[in-house]
């Protein structure tokens, strides 16, 4: 087996990354709120990451920015086409499960 070079990596990871974003945007079905009680993660978790590497990186990123990045529109929009009221079981397994600080 031949691992990829650095570089190589880092462009491997990108066209996944690209390839994520891609498939979240084709499935505005899936709520955030379900994606962060089955991963751990949804789609604003991705923009901020993103915002901190842009930060990182020395590069001036807004929220926004970052969230249109990952949304593909705005987020507001994106929110006004797309997300649901979250159900009362949703909001409670969110509670139990969401990222601790």
């Amino acid at each position: 087996m031949t691992l990829p070079t650095k570089d190589q990596q880092t462009e491997l990871e990108a066209a996944a990354f690209r390839r994520l974003v891609s498939h979240l945007r084709n499935r505005p079905d899936i709520q955030n709120i379900d994606l962060m009680n089955l991963a751990g993660f949804c789609r604003n978790c991705l923009s901020n990451w993103y915002l901190d590497a842009a930060k990182e990186s020395g590069i001036d990123l807004t929220k926004d920015e970052s969230r249109e990045i990952v949304y593909g529109m705005p987020y507001d929009a994106w929110k006004s086409l797309n997300q649901r009221e979250a159900s009362a079981d949703q909001q409670q397994a969110f509670e139990e499960n969401r990222p601790k600080e």
